[in-house]
C-alpha cells in the first residue's frame, strides 16, 4: 500500500512559526531519513508562505531530485501584477500541481468574502490547477467558492480546524465540525485528515479524536480524505501518525485504508507519480 503525507513543509535558515519544530534547516534529506524510517513513500510538499518565494525553489529542487517521491503545491504573491499568467504558467515548474495558501496574516481575512480573489478561484479552475486551504472558520465562506466554481477542486487543510496553532485540542477543537460536515455535499471539496494527533490531549494513539476521524470519513469519503501530518509540528513520531490511521482506526480498512493513506491525494491532485 502506497503511503503519500498530503502535508509536509521544507525550509532552509529561516523560522518557522512557533508550533513547528524550532529549528534552522529541514531540507529534503531531513524528510527522506524520516520518511524511510516511517514506511512513508511519498509527500505533498507545501512551501511555508510566510517565508516567502524561497522554499518554492527549495520544493522545486527536491522533486528534480526525487520526482517519485515529492510533488508540490505552491504558493505566489496574489496580488502580483502578473497574477493571472502566473497561474496559467504554473504547471512549468516541475512538481507544481497546484496552490496551498492560509490567509493567517490580518489583511488577508477579508479575502475569504470580499471578492478580491474572484478572478483567482476562476484561474484555477479553468486551469485544472486544485488549491488547499487553511478553512477553518471559514466554511460558509469555502462553501460559496465551491458552489460558484463546480470544477474547481478545493481541500480543506488539517480536518478543517482553526490554524496558526489556535486550533485547541479534544473536544472544543470539533466544536465546529458540522460546518465542515456539511460541505461534503459539495462534490469539489475534499478534507487533508492532516495534523490530527495535535488535535489530542490524550497520548498514542489519541483515542479520544477517533469519533471525530470517523465522522469525517463517514461523510466525505474515502476518495476525498487525505492522510497526512505536518510533521514538523506533530507530537509523536512520524511513524506513529501512520499506525494510528493504520493500526488503531479498526473501521478503516481494505480499500479505504488504500485510498485514504496515498490512493486518493494522488488521484485528487492528478499527480502522474513515477516509479521509484
Amino acid at each position: 500500500m502506497p503511503i503519500v503525507d498530503s502535508q509536509i513543509h521544507l525550509w532552509e535558515n529561516a523560522r518557522m512559526s512557533p508550533q513547528h519544530r524550532q529549528i534552522p534547516t529541514y531540507n529534503v534529506d531531513d524528510a527522506l531519513k524520516e520518511m524511510a524510517e516511517a514506511g512513508v513513500d511519498a509527500a505533498v510538499i507545501h512551501p511555508p508562505s510566510t517565508l516567502g518565494e524561497g522554499p518554492n525553489v527549495q520544493a522545486v529542487e527536491a522533486v528534480k531530485a526525487h520526482p517519485d517521491k515529492f510533488c508540490i503545491l505552491g504558493n505566489f504573491d496574489l496580488q502580483a501584477p502578473n497574477r493571472e499568467e502566473i497561474v496559467r504558467n504554473w504547471r512549468q515548474r516541475p512538481g507544481m500541481l497546484g496552490f496551498r495558501f492560509t490567509f493567517n496574516q490580518p489583511h488577508q481575512q477579508a479575502w475569504w468574502t470580499d471578492g478580491s480573489l474572484d478572478w483567482f478561484w476562476k484561474a484555477s479552475e479553468k486551469a485544472g490547477l486544485p488549491v488547499g486551504l487553511l478553512a477553518g472558520g471559514h466554511m460558509a465562506a469555502l462553501a460559496k467558492i465551491a458552489e460558484r466554481h463546480p470544477r474547481l477542486k478545493l481541500h480543506i487543510d488539517h480536518l478543517g480546524r482553526v490554524g496558526g496553532g489556535k486550533g485547541g485540542s479534544d473536544d472544543a477543537a470539533f466544536a465546529d465540525l458540522p460546518e465542515m460536515l456539511a460541505l461534503a455535499k459539495l462534490p469539489n471539496v475534499a478534507v487533508k485528515m492532516s495534523g490530527a494527533p495535535s488535535y489530542s490531549s490524550e497520548p498514542y494513539p489519541y483515542k479520544n479524536i477517533h469519533g471525530y476521524l470517523r465522522r469525517i470519513f463517514e461523510a466525505f469519503g474515502p476518495d476525498r480524505c487525505f492522510w497526512g501530518t505536518d510533521i514538523t509540528r506533530m507530537p509523536c513520531s512520524w511513524r506513529q501518525c501512520v499506525t494510528m490511521f493504520t493500526e488503531e482506526l479498526p473501521w478503516l480498512k481494505g480499500r479505504d485504508l488504500e485510498r485514504v493513506m496515498g490512493g486518493a491525494v494522488v488521484d485528487w491532485l492528478g499527480w502522474r507519480r513515477p516509479a521509484a
